[in-house]
């Protein structure tokens, strides 16, 4: 066939002066680390040198692998144009569930994911010579997985094939490091000045939360790239973190003297092949970071960033793994700053200020330390490495995720207890899909037939648009009668996970849950809201939910759901849920799509949370003691539990003393004496003289103070009988002796000059001592106990407080004139003696004195 190579395109590609150092690397060592700015030409000029078909090299195969679907048909398509071809022939590309290559076919351009999966059934990649791992240096978790498996293969099978990662940033250490300290090439673009101009919003707006962007942010940026468009010339590209971003400032610029289109990855062709083509009139387009790197958009002289970006979470609303809007990193503006002068100089709006800019993270997270890794761990134990600990990875996996992924594994049986994949789970891998939803589509097929489990798991897998409403059936129908973009999309997935499932079923066919009475009705006869119900179950099992009345419901993972305000699946007993969130601040989940359930489904699609037995607690103030069958956390049958084991008893006592309080049990004033005057020695001499003030510590020790009175004890009442006095002396340091020292360090107490005996009162800080003035006249020292001095509260003849003193010698010098003075007209018939050091003490009137 008679090509029309575009040679001089392809010589005006800034990397073609690194092409020779690269081809010289991987002669080499067999790897290399490419880093190229963006619109150098890494993507298409290299594979196209390194596959023989530009240059005059040897004919080899090449696999190109991207992060993005909307970057590999792009790249195949430039490809092609500039060998002046049809994509398919030299060059073709494969997406999930779209493939399109020849029998002449040497460059191949794939998704890192589509790579994983080929690697999973062919290990060697027999047939390819090179592999590019593209835009690395965004650390997507599928791409950090291929380049593990790809250094596995290099370093086990295949010493031969070789490897390049290619990165649109300078920070390629860590790459080079991991590909056995490759040599590092680089290729520099043609540079154009970048003005920077700072437009922060004039007011604070409110921070993203989750996917939640304050609309306020969205119309400043609107207003930004109207500012844009008056000050500057050529086209616009304005960054936004998703598609229901763009759509809404796409809203707000109606009106505006240019075209305004959508790039996203789930835009049509038609839209993403006239966002990459030059047009004659100005345009705005507002794009997610696919056009980061990935993409190169002509005629772009102007970017508005609006320092937004979205990064993988665990999606605990979804139990899947999804995104979140967060703050974007200095390394993410730097990219997008330089899409304004990829072919002149040109000029970065971002809507943050200055000094925010020096707070921001100088680099995005990588994936695998933020996203959920049941995939990642599913695809390691197909791998032979259910740790991931052999693998070679930029950063490991966190422990706390990988064993939640485990669980998760487990859970649908996709893997054994030691971490090995089952049939299953290989079954599982190969469908490319979570394994909760491939769990679903493998047991839904079984009761539902191959394409209405399909469907349902496609509706699953991207979420419908918030207009189909929240009824997962009520959903499926609309998708099935759409003419949207969602419903087409949807129609190719779920050809695609047809087929996967027929493959996948006909080597080795897997029932549904057997316990479910939906599982054996024939494929297809069950109705819509039974197969929505049966699907969402199956995927997300600890989130089906019992009803308890007035739209709200309790989620066998225990959290709290509610549906809103004329939802039709209120009234149902129990509902699967699919997609719910949560407010900062909310105790409850707001359930945005779900599907009605019974509870025989429930049970069955939700099994390893069945559990039976006994429980004795502490409820409503009293012991409660009940058989009961649970669903997680939901509870499913209880009947009342005759002599239950007194060792749950026990502990149920112990949760209401902890719930409630030390109170429970029987407190008189000797007791409550007792143990202000063991908390004061505690405080006072410490050593073998016990803390009995606080409530937590003194439950730590029930054994050795409680019994045997508390296992004897059988509900509230029985607690009330406890008389704690006697049970806290056998706290007392009996052992050592000091016991016996209690009455002589902490009296109970203490006979004034009088002759009274007067309670010492040890509540507080420091004893206190309440007595009647006149008893203690002639007392020059204030008593002393465990070698504190007493707080002397002195009182008057009726009992009211007159002085209070520590030091009884000063009193008497000094302060005691001025309470003479003032209280001797008010009780004449008590002695007031101008020196109480010298006068008889006395509890009684100066006429019983005189008797």
């Amino acid at each position: 066939m008679n090509r029309q190579v575009r040679t001089a395109d392809l010589d005006a590609l800034p990397v073609r002066e690194a092409v020779p150092a690269l081809v010289s690397a991987l002669e080499a060592h067999g790897a290399a680390v490419l880093c190229a700015p963006p619109g150098t030409g890494k993507t298409t000029l290299v594979p196209l040198v390194l596959a023989g078909l530009v240059g005059g090299g040897r004919r080899r195969r090449v696999v190109v692998a991207e992060p993005r679907r909307i970057a590999v048909r792009a790249a195949a398509r430039r490809m092609a144009w500039l060998l002046g071809e049809d994509v398919g022939e030299s060059v073709g590309f494969t997406v999930r569930g779209e493939r399109t290559v020849g029998p002449r076919t040497a460059v191949e351009v794939m998704t890192t994911g589509v790579l994983l999966q080929r690697l999973q059934r062919d290990q060697e990649l027999t047939g390819v010579d090179v592999v590019v791992l593209d835009e690395c240096h965004e650390r997507h978790l599928d791409a950090d997985t291929a380049a593990a498996f790809l250094l596995d293969v290099r370093a086990t099978l295949r010493p031969e094939l070789r490897l390049i990662a290619a990165s649109a940033t300078t920070d390629a250490a860590g790459w080079a490091r991991l590909l056995g300290d490759a040599p590092v090439v680089e290729a520099r673009g043609v540079s154009y000045p970048v003005e920077t101009v700072w437009a922060p919003p004039a007011r604070p707006v409110r921070p993203p939360h989750g996917m939640r962007v304050d609309p306020a942010q969205l119309t400043h940026v609107a207003s930004v790239v109207r500012r844009a468009l008056a000050e500057r010339l050529g086209d616009v590209l304005c960054f936004l973190p998703g598609v229901g971003e763009l759509a809404r400032v796409a809203g707000q610029l109606d009106g505006v003297d240019a075209e305004v289109l959508q790039l996203h990855g789930r835009a049509p062709a038609s839209v993403q092949e006239a966002a990459l083509t030059p047009a004659p009139h100005r345009r705005v387009i507002l794009a997610t970071a696919v056009a980061e790197s990935s993409l190169t958009v002509p005629g772009v002289r102007v970017v508005v960033d609006s320092g937004l970006a979205r990064e993988p979470r665990v999606d605990h609303a979804r139990g899947l793994g999804a995104l979140a809007t967060v703050r974007a990193s200095r390394a993410a503006g730097r990219q997008r700053a330089g899409r304004a002068a990829r072919e002149a100089p040109g000029t970065v709006y971002r809507c943050w200020s200055q000094v925010e800019d020096g707070r921001l993270a100088a680099y995005p997270s990588p994936e695998i330390r933020l996203a959920d890794l049941a995939a990642f761990a599913l695809q390691a134990a197909c791998w032979g490495d259910p740790d991931a600990a052999g693998l070679a990875l930029l950063d490991a996996p966190p422990g706390g995720a990988m064993a939640a992924a485990r669980e998760v594994l487990r859970a649908v049986g996709a893997v054994d207890d030691a971490g090995r994949p089952t049939p299953r789970g290989l079954r599982m891998a190969r469908l490319g899909l979570h394994p909760r939803l491939a769990r679903a589509l493998l047991d839904g097929a079984a009761a539902l037939g191959a394409r209405r489990a399909a469907q349902l798991v496609a509706l699953l897998g991207e979420e419908p648009p918030r207009g189909y409403g929240d009824d997962l059936a009520a959903a499926w129908r609309a998708a099935g009668h759409g003419g949207d973009s969602y419903a087409g999309r949807w129609r190719t997935e779920t050809r695609r996970l047809e087929r996967a499932v027929g493959e996948a079923v006909g080597l080795s066919p897997t029932p549904a849950p057997t316990e479910s009475g939906a599982a054996h009705r024939s494929p297809g006869s069950l109705p819509d809201e039974v197969a929505a119900g049966l699907i969402a179950a199956l995927a997300f099992p600890e989130r089906v939910a019992k009803a308890k009345g007035g739209g709200a419901f309790l989620m066998a993972s225990g959290t709290g759901a509610e549906l809103g305000e004329g939802s039709p699946l209120r009234t149902a007993p129990w509902l699967a849920v699919a997609v719910a969130d949560r407010g900062p601040h909310s105790a409850s989940a707001r359930v945005r799509l779900a599907a009605v359930l019974d509870e025989d489904t429930a049970r069955a699609a939700a099994a390893h949370l069945l559990t039976s037995g006994e429980e004795v607690r502490w409820e409503g103030g009293d012991v409660v003691a009940r058989a009961v069958e649970r669903l997680g956390a939901v509870e499913l049958v209880t009947r009342p539990l005759r002599g239950p084991d007194s060792g749950l008893v026990r502990d149920a006592l112990l949760d209401g003393l902890r719930t409630e309080g030390l109170g429970l049990l029987r407190w008189s004033p000797d007791a409550r004496a007792l143990r202000a005057r063991l908390g004061f020695l505690h405080r006072t001499l410490g050593g073998a003289w016990p803390d009995v003030t606080d409530d937590a510590a003194l439950l730590e020790r029930a054994d050795d103070w409680l019994e045997p009175e508390l296992s004897r004890a059988r509900r509230r009442a029985d607690l009330a009988r406890i008389d704690a006095g006697p049970a806290l002396n056998r706290l007392l340091p009996w052992a050592t002796g000091e016991a016996a020292r209690l009455d002589e360090l902490a009296p109970e107490r203490i006979e004034v000059p009088s002759g009274s005996r007067i309670r010492v009162d040890y509540t507080g800080e420091q004893p206190v001592l309440a007595v009647k003035l006149q008893e203690l006249f002639g007392l020059a020292q204030t008593p002393r106990v465990a070698g504190v001095p007493v707080l002397v509260h002195l009182l008057s003849p009726a009992g009211r407080p007159a002085a209070v003193t520590a030091d009884l010698a000063s009193f008497w010098q000094g302060g005691y004139r001025a309470v003479r003075a003032e209280l001797r007209g008010r009780y004449p018939k008590h002695p007031w003696p101008e020196d109480p050091a010298t006068a008889l003490p006395t509890r009684h009137t100066n006429a019983r004195l005189g008797r």
